[in-house]
């Protein structure tokens, strides 16, 4: 699917997407590039991100500047180095702090390993805090007065879920509170914090955790009041939506874009309604 010349949305800003080697990450980071923003892909793996930078240029061949970096966001340092690589092109202006781990081994109180809820935290929440703070001194070092930060969470956050997965529930917890406070606290310096919340989503790393385990999914499926899962591609509007000035009054925000799965009592019967192409695929 060719995508249009870059609309402006986002023209002249500076943005990083972390966990941009696919799914909402990749999505992001090809309306990013439409919407005219200098895109810098990061993900921890080289080769994802090989592939994604070359899906970016296909779809968007007008783009005016993409290029990738491999970070592991659990590392300060790496992300310290992430944000700082942009201080050539006159400091970061968006951070997308998406990268995150659903692992398989993620269970209930009992049965989830201390070794993955410590994994689990040091992607899942400090990557969001690493990113945020790298952020927050690249705006000031460039005497930035806009800035937005953006942090994926999760609908699980916002409801609970009896299918368990303990360590990423508290993890997307976390992203919300610490998310809030930044709002607050940066917020007479210009710089914009918002958790976007998704709910489960046709994407790899969801659709890889449930596999082939239909009552697993099933269960899942049944409280969309759109009959199936969201597509990567309507959270990366929503996050363009964000990182604009569109958005300018829209701070500390859970920005829950979940089909109305959260909202729904009974869901409704009938055919499912009709998913949106992702562009990335």
């Amino acid at each position: 699917m060719a995508a249009t010349s870059p609309r402006g949305r986002l023209q002249g800003k500076n943005a990083i997407v972390t966990g941009a080697g696919g799914g909402i990450g990749l999505e992001t980071s090809i309306l990013f590039a439409r919407e005219g923003a200098n895109v810098l892909m990061a993900d921890v793996s080289a080769p994802a991100l090989e592939k994604a930078l070359a899906k970016v240029k296909e779809v968007v061949p007008t783009a005016p500047r993409v290029e990738t970096i491999q970070c592991d966001v659990s590392k300060e340092a790496q992300v310290q180095a992430m944000v700082e690589a942009q201080d050539g092109w006159g400091g970061t202006d968006v951070i997308f702090n998406n990268a995150g781990i659903m692992h398989a081994d993620d269970d209930d109180a009992v049965g989830t390993p201390e070794k993955i809820w410590d994994l689990t935290q040091n992607i899942n929440v400090k990557g969001v805090w690493f990113g945020s703070k790298h952020a927050v001194l690249s705006l000031r070092r460039h005497k930035k007065t806009r800035g937005s930060i953006i942090n994926t969470a999760s609908v699980v956050a916002l409801v609970g879920s009896a299918t368990p997965q303990l360590a990423y529930t508290a993890s997307k917890g976390a992203v919300l509170a610490l998310t809030r406070e930044l709002s607050i606290v940066h917020a007479r310096e210009g710089f914009r914090f918002n958790a976007l919340c998704p709910a489960p989503l046709n994407t790899p790393l969801l659709q890889d955790w449930l596999g082939d385990d239909q009552p697993k999914r099933f269960r899942r499926e049944v409280h969309f009041p759109t009959g199936r899962f969201g597509e990567a591609i309507e959270q990366a509007h929503a996050v363009v939506f964000l990182a604009s000035d569109e958005s300018s009054f829209v701070n500390g925000a859970d920005f829950v874009v979940d089909g109305g799965m959260s909202k729904a009592y009974v869901t409704p019967e009938g055919p499912p309604t009709a998913a949106p192409q992702n562009l990335g695929r």
